[in-house]
């Protein structure tokens, strides 16, 4: 007896298209955590926030706005911060991928970089600012900078990874 293959026309795994998008989110949130790294200033990239933005640029439409909410609660959970800096940025920037995308129709590859780029630097230079609100803004600003560097240019590699795991999303069987 053959095993049925894919037929035309047929949908993707349901399971499939939703879980994918929010559990590579939130392994990406807890990922850091799990890495043997000790550092005295932050050196790894948000890598959770760049998956997050990756899947907001690429699939636009996919999620309601809110979303930041529960992914940035669980961010939060596991980065250390305080809870609610990245459930505010987050939907803040989801706010704002939603507006860029109303009014730039024709997004290209560096259109989503320069969104991207723009929109991490702000949210990790903001939660440093909240999450040490006593410390030098230029001082602490310093401290954040190289990451913010390594983030900005680690944006087309997620842009890539997420569009990989978009084509086995939508993968049929």
């Amino acid at each position: 007896m053959n095993q049925r293959g894919p037929r035309l026309g047929e949908p993707a795994s349901r399971w499939r298209m939703r879980i994918v998008p929010i559990a590579s989110v939130m392994l990406a949130s807890a990922l850091p955590l799990m890495l043997p790294l000790v550092a005295s200033s932050p050196v790894l990239p948000p890598l959770g926030l760049l998956f997050f933005l990756s899947w907001q640029l690429l699939r636009t439409e996919m999620w309601p706005v809110w979303i930041g909410l529960p992914l940035g609660l669980w961010d939060d959970l596991f980065s250390g911060a305080p809870i609610g800096t990245a459930v505010a940025l987050w939907t803040a920037a989801s706010i704002a991928i939603a507006y860029a995308s109303q009014r730039i129709y024709w997004r290209g590859f560096f259109h989503d970089w320069a969104i991207g780029a723009l929109l991490v630097a702000i949210i990790q230079a903001v939660a440093a600012l909240l999450t040490h609100p006593h410390a030098a803004t230029g001082r602490l600003l310093g401290l954040v900078a190289p990451q913010i560097v390594v983030s900005v240019l680690l944006v087309p590699l997620f842009l890539r990874l997420t569009g990989k795991f978009d084509n086995f999303r939508l993968k049929r069987r």
